[in-house]
């Protein structure tokens, strides 16, 4: 089969995981391909790697069931949070908020060191999965009015649900991390470069050091940037033009349920679409993203409670989107969870009334929301 053909071919079915949207040109077809060979490229100490770091590619913590996908790494995190005052302090004056799991050889030997050490109480730990990132490209495409219109902090409307936006170092809207305290793609791929992996680039040019003091000299050969524009423009490219999982074809037991899903408010914070802007790129112009998500923090009760991050208390967190998530293997921010049913069980706080109607209504209806699940 020829080029023009495979591609014709393969924009005329629904995308697997790891493929990206429909509607890309061929070059943007090309441009997404060497985007994944970076994506998936293994850095090294003499390529950039380290001194600290949790991975040596994007592709090793995203790679299940294929790249952009979810890994079985769990990060270590620490903030420290004022009650008093309701402040976040992200600690990173002592390596914070991310603390990294690896060293470079060289730093080892210089600090005697295996791994950055998590602060003593009173900081807060947390762990964390690495998700999978398909879609991601179009929520990213969501204008920052779409999510704060579903925002209601006060609880005007007497539902129990009061989600707020959390706002990142300028007062722009989060919406991706755990936390939502990133608000845009290409700041969370830069952050990730740097903060997973140890690799600078222009717009992220100070490497991480261990607990805030200076690298040893000779731990960090690479000169900085470690990563050149085009490579993560490419990159970039790659996790923008992802597409979400297609959902599967729903039975009537799955129909029964996505009805029952709504009908005890999970989609009061599960929004089932969200629509993307009119200035995106093309592939990602004026779509429905079925991400069911507000991408708002909600305050999920002191079961859960970890840390904190810019506005979010440690209780709050972002609604996961839930597009992809019958490919998932373990469930919640922590991975704690290793069944959809456990996963909503363990949900408090503001998730709390819904589940105890989930859990209210006979078990053939549950096990129908648990199918409907399953399709997305």
């Amino acid at each position: 089969m020829g080029t023009v053909a495979a591609l014709l071919l393969a924009a005329c079915r629904p995308p697997a995981p790891g493929d990206p949207l429909n509607g890309l040109s061929r070059a943007e077809r090309e441009r997404f391909a060497l985007g994944r060979a970076v994506f998936d490229s293994a850095f090294t100490a003499e390529t950039g790697l380290g001194p600290l770091f949790n991975a040596d590619a994007c592709g090793e913590c995203h790679e299940e069931p294929a790249s952009g996908g979810s890994g079985d790494e769990i990060e270590d995190h620490a903030t420290a949070f004022d009650e008093a005052t309701a402040t976040c302090d992200p600690l990173v004056e002592r390596g914070g908020p991310v603390f990294q799991q690896h060293v470079t050889a060289a730093l080892g030997a210089a600090l005697g060191i295996e791994r950055e050490s998590l602060p003593p109480s009173p900081a807060a730990r947390a762990r964390r999965t690495s998700p999978d990132i398909f879609g991601f490209g179009l929520l990213d495409a969501v204008p920052d009015s779409v999510i704060l219109a579903y925002a209601d902090p006060d609880d005007r409307d007497h539902d129990g649900v009061s989600g707020r936006p959390n706002r990142f170092l300028d007062g722009r809207v989060g919406r991706f991390g755990r936390k939502a305290f990133v608000p845009a793609l290409r700041e969370f791929n830069d952050g990730a470069f740097l903060i997973e992996m140890g690799i600078t680039s222009a717009a992220a040019p100070t490497e991480e050091s261990p607990h805030g003091n200076p690298l040893p000299p000779g731990t960090d050969p690479t000169p900085e940037p470690e990563i050149d524009a085009t490579a993560l423009d490419q990159a970039t490219f790659f996790v923008r033009f992802l597409a979400p999982p297609a959902a599967l074809r729903a039975s009537r037991e799955a129909r029964r349920g996505r009805k029952a899903f709504a009908s005890v408010g999970c989609a009061a914070c599960h929004i089932p679409s969200l629509p993307t802007g009119a200035d995106a790129p093309a592939a990602l112009r004026n779509r429905q993203v079925a991400a069911y998500t507000d991408l708002l923090l909600h305050d999920m009760g002191p079961d859960l409670a970890d840390i904190c991050l810019g506005l979010a208390t440690p209780a709050e967190f972002r609604t996961e989107p839930l597009m992809g998530v019958r490919l998932a293997t373990r469930f919640l921010h922590d991975g704690r969870a290793t069944s959809l049913e456990q996963a909503i069980d363990l949900h408090g706080g503001e998730g709390a009334p819904a589940r105890d109607r989930l859990r209210a209504l006979p078990e053939r209806d549950r096990a129908a929301v648990i199918a409907f699940l399953k399709t997305l």
